[in-house]
């Protein structure tokens, strides 16, 4: 990412909690149900790798609720990472924090894998070769749990819109939900979910499910093939 964007800027890191919040239908209840997801598969002293860690609302959701799993987490962001650490607070020493992209994770084999309201940012190809190494880190059918947007191009204005209508429903003033719009559509290479599925299949993940769909995003879950 660009040192530029938010995810850099101190002052947008430490709101980032509560804008997301207002911006994800949700997003406190994805945690939940990623969660149980993973804990379906994965064993009770788990190791799980979790891909975009910075803030660290899912690292927090997923220590409370799994008091054996073990974590690694990776984030490009430094200020994001050190937000994670906050937020974790006492479950910190459980929690392994890595600065960089998907290279930058330890090779494991991890019993489990989240990557929470990030690949929106990736463009297909990148997207693609992220979930094949996430893929290669993970155990013989160990869980993957996936969310951000994907939404149909011809749809785009139709959904942006109703998730702008949510922001504002959650308190974001209307200027800055409106102006959103604009920048998802010019800065996020955002796919259909039905290529947000393949891609899944492609890059080697059997069983693939969708459950988690509001607005402009879906979560998927699937399984190491």
């Amino acid at each position: 990412m660009n040192p530029s964007d938010p995810f850099h800027d101190p002052q947008a890191v430490a709101r980032y909690a509560e804008r997301t919040a207002r911006v994800v239908p949700g997003l406190r209840d994805l945690h939940t149900l990623a969660g149980l997801l993973l804990a379906e598969r994965a064993p009770r002293d788990a190791r799980v790798l979790v891909l975009g860690a910075g803030g660290g609302m899912e690292l927090a959701a997923f220590a409370r609720a799994e008091p054996g799993w073990r974590f690694d987490g990776v984030d490009p962001s430094a200020e994001m990472l050190r937000l994670a650490a906050a937020t974790l607070g006492p479950l910190a020493p459980r929690a392994r924090l890595h600065e960089g992209y998907i290279d930058s994770a330890p090779d494991g084999p991890f019993d489990a894998a989240a990557c929470l309201l990030t690949l929106h940012f990736l463009p297909e190809a990148e997207r693609r070769a992220t979930l094949a190494q996430l893929q290669r880190r993970l155990k013989p059918g160990a869980p993957l749990v996936v969310a951000h947007h994907s939404f149909a191009a011809a749809q785009a204005t139709r959904w942006l819109t109703r998730n702008a209508a949510f922001a504002v429903a959650s308190g974001v003033p209307a200027a800055q939900a409106e102006s959103s719009i604009a920048a998802i559509r010019e800065r996020l290479p955002v796919l259909a979910p039905e290529r947000d599925e393949a891609l899944l299949r492609e890059a080697g993940f059997a069983e693939v499910e969708l459950f988690y769909a509001a607005f402009t995003f879906r979560g998927w879950v699937g399984y190491k093939a």
